[in-house]
């Protein structure tokens, strides 16, 4: 038997599944493609989570693509996070090409040009469906997380949330919560400090500023109502498929803290929301979160381990997390050790550093008798990687040199006229983008300052009108005339006073 069809059974025997699965590729033995050695991911392991990584320029992007459409095809809902813009290509069918269907070919699966349900979304104030979650569905726990606040400061969110919800104050964007800093520095300090104790001025301004700096990024645009429902996005379309929702974050690389407090709060809302599963046939979400690093870089320690904590635990509710980013190393350790499949585009060696990471990188890889993996890979070209996947018994797959197949959609942008399109046949735009601002907090607040304003003025007034009386009535008293004197000085007494001298004188 020759090494080419020894490696073809060590594929075969090591991707073979017994219920629905997604190809991928096929195996490469050195530079050349085996065909039909293919490299199938099982249904089943989909939801035990996953790493894209690679230089840019290496095809992470696509392989993606391709995962979202083979899991829309098999009727899986899929979220992917589009910061780059390239991702709304789905909607259209590849235009096709000669290079896709000689690379098909070696592969040896047929090449179908196919556009897919899409549904683009926005937390920023570029067009798509608007994501908003309001400040009460944070909770006091993740928004201090989030926030990054010391024991104390956490401490006075939890009496805000506690004050608002024994007094009927809803909190549901951020000038609600400003609102409410503002008043138990001011003048509800006496009221929160009968009810719950003082509460230092110098901690609520820190708390204020850290909103400052969530409103700055983008935040206001992001809480508020209405409420985004995360059952809208596990929809299958009327041919079976699973729907792609693509969230546009093009204008929010340089705002790292409005992109991880939604990741953070969308994880927390889907694990609260969507039932136990355990271990079923297929995940009921797949979430694909690009430019991994924007999450992680900015977290606090707090945060992160609520990050580690969701990821070890929403896999049982069927959702499967993919990062993707250029390096694994930008992923935390405790989160990369949960993650299952793992696909490894090409890295660059250019300085120590470089080639310590590549070192790094292959430790995470089954060792291959087929292959050097530090060698591999500098070597891979584009659309090419290392694969490893769950099978169906949870046992990590033989590592894959792997001929990635080429996207069925369009591998660029849609046009203006294009994304219009999606716009107006949405489902979700008439349920989301009307803003509603109903009566919260802010507004139940302002009419109660000032209607303590207005006390404050009533009894300024009358204290005011009092002092006004009392200096009157002792201006009166001091102006009147002694009895004794005011008789003395009468014209009749005086009169009386001379006729008396007279009879005297005579």
């Amino acid at each position: 038997m020759s090494k080419t069809e020894e490696f073809f059974n060590y594929i075969n025997k090591g991707y073979t599944t017994k219920g629905e699965f997604i190809t991928l590729g096929a195996g490469m033995l050195g530079e050349e493609t085996v065909t039909n050695a293919l490299v199938n991911i099982p249904l089943k392991t989909l939801n035990r989570h996953g790493l894209i990584a690679g230089a840019t320029g290496t095809g992470k992007t696509k392989t993606l693509q391709v995962l979202a459409e083979n899991m829309s095809e098999k009727g899986i809902p899929v979220l992917l996070m589009d910061v780059k813009g390239d991702l709304s290509g789905l909607a259209q069918p590849s235009p096709g090409h000669a290079k896709i269907d000689e690379r098909h070919e070696k592969i040896g699966i047929p090449f179908t040009a196919t556009k897919f349900p899409i549904e683009i979304l926005s937390i920023s104030e570029q067009d798509g469906v608007r994501l908003r979650a309001t400040v009460s569905e944070f909770g006091p726990v993740l928004l201090s997380r989030i926030l990054d606040l010391t024991e104390t400061q956490s401490g006075i969110v939890a009496i805000i949330f506690k004050y608002c919800d024994d007094h009927q104050l809803p909190l549901l964007d951020l000038k609600d919560f400003k609102k409410i800093l503002q008043y138990i520095s001011n003048e509800g300090k006496e009221e929160i400090q009968g009810e719950y104790g003082r509460i230092s001025t110098a901690s609520t301004g820190a708390i204020l500023r850290k909103i400052v700096e969530i409103e700055q990024q983008g935040g206001d645009l992001f809480f508020g109502e209405k409420s985004f429902d995360v059952d809208d996005l596990t929809r299958i379309d009327e041919n079976g498929r699973g729907v792609i929702s693509v969230l546009r974050l093009t204008d929010i690389q340089d705002r790292p803290k409005l992109f991880s407090t939604f990741m953070l709060q969308l994880l927390a809302e889907v694990y609260e929301t969507f039932p136990e599963q355990g271990d079923s046939g297929r995940p009921e979400l797949v979430i694909f979160i690009d430019e991994a690093h924007l999450v992680f870089d900015e977290a606090s320690k707090a945060l992160l381990s609520q990050i580690e904590s969701i990821v070890k635990l929403i896999r049982s509710k069927g959702i499967g997390l993919y990062f993707v980013t250029q390096n694994p190393k930008d992923v935390p350790e405790d989160v990369l050790a949960q993650l299952g499949m793992k696909i490894q585009h090409a890295l660059r060696a250019f300085t120590a550093k470089d080639r310590k990471a590549i070192k790094l990188a292959a430790e995470n890889y089954p060792d291959s008798e087929y292959y050097d993996t530090k060698e591999v890979l500098t070597q891979l070209g584009i659309g090419e990687a290392l694969v490893s996947v769950l099978n169906e018994k949870g046992i990590p797959t033989p590592l894959a040199r792997t001929m990635l197949r080429a996207p069925m959609s369009r591998m660029d942008v849609l046009t203006e006229k294009e994304i219009k399109q999606v716009l107006d046949n949405s489902r979700l735009i008439p349920k989301y983008n009307d803003t509603i601002d109903r009566e919260s907090a802010y507004e139940i607040l302002n009419k109660k300052i000032e209607k303590i304003n207005k006390e404050e003025e009533e009894v300024a007034k009358r204290e005011e009108e009092e002092k006004v009386i009392k200096r009157t009535s002792s201006t009166r008293t001091s102006t009147r005339m002694n009895p004794v004197v005011k008789v003395l000085t009468s014209a009749t007494f005086i009169r009386a006073a001379f006729g008396i001298l007279k009879k005297v004188l005579k």
